[in-house]
């Protein structure tokens, strides 16, 4: 059964008053990959009667804030799968013309900042209910934080949506215990030690004082030093200081984080009653982002590999949380009763596809390690990288009845990729295209993105081709690549098209780089400064740089090779002009 949307699923279950309603930025789809529906179940499974409302309209007279009433405990509000900014805007803040979480995909049916519009709209109507957010949104702007939309600092976003509590990062567990001791009797207001929670106080004395919000508005470096404290304390196996940072008068606190689920929490999650279907109110329409993953099945959580651009270890963790195999393949076999399944599971996978099942080989360690790659600069020694038990997991859930081909479509790091995992996936597991992210060629641009030397994708690359023919098959690698990082230039990008080119690759999967917040690479965008060095970093900022960074990935259009040898003209580099153009 799906939780309800409306007044007539309410009644249909002879509820009068709900416990809980959850606002969402998505399309209501009852399956684990959306963190409403998780949410949603976790808290059904707590006793309590929830409902979703789904992309409320926010322009009319708020007939969705209103058609459910009053929650007996609180209000759970998410932006839903994406931020909200990055769903609606692309790297050069042009509106996008579609979104993938909305029926048909439809574009406009969230508003910008969804999570600060809902929640203020909520506060209006109903004053006295606590509101707690939630979702990649409001988790990584629990802080000052750069907003690349507006071109300048926010605060945290608990001084102006106006939320009571955050829940930062994957909130099932806090959202719990959160729960257990309101039905204990004790009151809202009264719990402020919830692991993984922040709210907005009175200054108190805390463990770590991030530098205030208002010297970051005034002190870039200030800022720089703040992100740096900040992802430290996140990467720490155990956490256990508070991190407290002043706004005016009030104060921000984010308590320590929970230690990373186990594989039996973990599994309690994925096995919980999802549908695994869109919500019955949208028969009839297509939800692009369902259909992508609708036969997908997550095996763990968390991701080791630090990449400064993304967002996964700051709300993920960096410690990894993998589901026992008897789970994995349960969900696979309900796959498999699906009556429009072919055949094919789209992915087996995570984060990263390749990390299942790995840790620390002497966790004591991990406990004293601030690292924030296990990858980078180099792999740990003390990383336990052996590919068995994925490898092993691969084959049992191919041997499922109705299972013709278990698919990859998760990136695989391949600089952690032994020799008998890549054989296993070349083999058995690319459905035609296989996706890995070098992201740059130049060393200085990888260094500063935590991503392995390029030699290891050109030896990873040899490795698929040899595999591939060997094998009699003809499988494409398709490489993901990003322009306007902080730290490239434009010659840069022009040497990337050649070493591409050289490996015969014309470049589909490319993206400029767009600033998101609590990421090293935005800090660095913003501030101009490495935060763990303090050096200056150059960053292509305004369109044309952005623009003619870009023109490089496509050499091999036409339209574009003019303005690329002018380009390259203009720099001195003419061997750069033979090796994409020859003597033409």
């Amino acid at each position: 059964m799906f939780l309800p949307t409306t007044n007539k699923e309410l009644n249909a279950l002879g509820w009068t008053q709900l416990d809980v309603i959850l606002f969402s930025g998505d399309a209501y789809v009852d399956h684990p990959s959306f963190g409403t529906a998780v949410i949603a179940r976790i808290l059904e499974a707590e006793g309590l009667k929830v409902a979703v409302v789904p992309q409320p309209n926010w322009r009319d007279d708020l007939r969705d804030f209103k058609k459910l009433g009053k929650p007996r405990l609180f209000f759970g509000v998410s932006a839903g799968c994406m931020d909200s900014m990055v769903n609606r805007y692309t790297a050069n803040k042009r509106l996008r013309s579609d979104d993938a979480y909305t029926p048909e995909g439809r574009a406009g049916y969230r508003p910008d900042r969804a999570t600060h519009v809902y929640c203020q709209i909520l506060k209006d109507i109903y004053p006295d209910t606590p509101i707690i957010i939630g979702g990649i949104e409001a988790s990584l702007r629990r802080f000052t934080h750069y907003d690349y939309w507006d071109d300048c600092i926010h605060p945290s976003i608990l001084s102006d949506s106006k939320a009571d509590l955050l829940i930062t990062g994957m909130g099932e567990k806090p959202l719990q215990t959160l729960v257990r001791r309101l039905l204990n009797g004790e009151s809202f207001d009264s719990i402020k030690d919830i692991p993984q929670t922040a709210y907005l106080s009175d200054p108190q004395d805390i463990e770590i004082e991030l530098a205030s919000h208002e010297v970051c508005l005034k002190s870039k470096k200030s800022q720089a030093e703040n992100f740096k404290i900040f992802e430290e304390q996140s990467n720490l196996y155990c956490q256990t200081s508070r991190i407290g940072q002043r706004i005016g008068d009030k104060m921000v606190i984010a308590n320590p984080s929970y230690p990373h689920l186990t594989t039996e929490e973990l599994d309690s999650i994925y096995d919980l009653p999802y549908t695994r279907l869109p919500h019955p109110r949208y028969k009839g329409k297509t939800i692009p982002a369902y259909e992508m993953i609708k036969y997908s099945v997550t095996i763990h959580r968390g991701c080791f590999g630090g990449c400064s651009f993304c967002t996964i270890s700051a709300h993920q963790g960096k410690f990894i949380s993998s589901r026992s195999e008897q789970s994995i393949l349960k969900e696979v076999e309900k796959i498999t009763q699906d009556a429009n399944f072919k055949g094919y599971v789209s992915d087996l996978g995570g984060p990263s596809a390749n990390m299942y099942n790995i840790h620390g080989k002497d966790i004591t360690i991990c406990q004293k390690c601030k690292r924030p790659s296990c990858l980078h600069p180099h792999i740990c020694n003390n990383l336990q990288t052996n590919h068995e038990r994925l490898i092993n997991l691969y084959r049992k859930a191919s041997k499922i009845d109705g299972i013709k081909k278990i698919c990859i479509g998760s990136g695989i790091r391949y600089d952690l990729a032994t020799i008998d995992y890549l054989e296993e996936v070349v083999k058995h597991h690319v459905s035609g295209r296989l996706k890995v992210a070098p992201e740059h060629t130049n060393e200085a641009v990888l260094n500063l993105m935590r991503k392995p030397s390029f030699k290891f994708f050109e030896t990873f690359d040899k490795e698929f081709e040899r595999i591939n023919k060997e094998s009699g098959l003809r499988q494409q690698l398709i490489p993901y690549f990003i322009s306007s990082h902080p730290g490239c230039t434009a010659e840069q990008m022009a040497e990337l098209a050649s070493k591409t080119k050289r490996m015969h690759f014309q470049l589909e999967q490319v993206q400029d780089f767009t600033p998101t917040p609590m990421t090293l690479s935005t800090e660095m965008y913003y501030t101009g400064l490495n935060p763990y060095t303090l050096e200056k970093v150059y960053t292509a900022k305004t369109l044309a740089l952005k623009l003619e960074q870009r023109s490089f990935f496509f050499w091999y259009k036409p339209e574009e090779r003019a303005a690329i040898i002018r380009k390259l003209k203009q720099m001195n580099r003419n061997d750069l002009i033979q090796a994409l153009y020859g003597n033409k």
